[in-house]
């Protein structure tokens, strides 16, 4: 996905001053720092012979990078830590692999010290099998949730209403 595909429809169409601006097919990934960057949180794109194509706002690039992640309603999150120099994102997907899951999305992103995070998309509602597997390739896993866990909540709510009215 490109600067161009991300547009705002809702904005206007003339050029407005003061803005910075991005070249039209740059990737989408590479527009969110400098959206952040910029003056009022706007952008506009440009063709590489410098016109004016249209602007992107924080709503459009919402919008844009929402369209870029696949709903899967079978997926959990893992995210793990390790250091830099122990990362790999081949060795991330033999670990889910091993666990008879597939990687669907990775994301990485360095946090503060010497870490780097790795948020994983995996399609199991249980990611039990994955978390094992990880720590047995030395991942330090921080965090996993499953779509099994949504029905537990659901379970357990139940339960507790039937105990209340059970007790009345």
């Amino acid at each position: 996905m490109t600067a161009r595909e991300i547009i705002s429809p809702s904005l206007p169409t003339r050029r407005p001053q003061g803005l910075g601006s991005v070249d039209a097919e740059l990737p989408a990934i590479e527009v969110l720092p400098k959206l952040l960057d910029a003056p009022g949180r706007m952008l506009d794109v440009v063709e590489p012979d410098g016109s004016f194509v249209g602007t992107i706002d924080q709503t459009s690039m919402l919008e844009g990078l929402g369209r870029m992640i696949a709903t899967r309603d079978d997926c959990s999150v893992v995210t793990v830590e390790c250091r830099p120099e122990d990362y790999s994102a081949s060795l991330l997907a033999h670990a889910v692999e091993s666990a008879d899951t597939h990687l669907v999305d990775l994301l990485t992103v360095p946090t503060s010290g010497d870490r780097v995070q790795a948020t994983l998309r995996v399609r199991c509602s249980d990611p039990s099998p994955v978390v094992r597997s990880l720590e047995r390739y030395d991942f330090t896993v921080t965090g996993a949730h499953g779509t099994a866990d949504a029905d537990m909540v659901l379970a357990a709510e139940r339960l507790a209403a039937l105990n209340a009215f059970l007790n009345v």
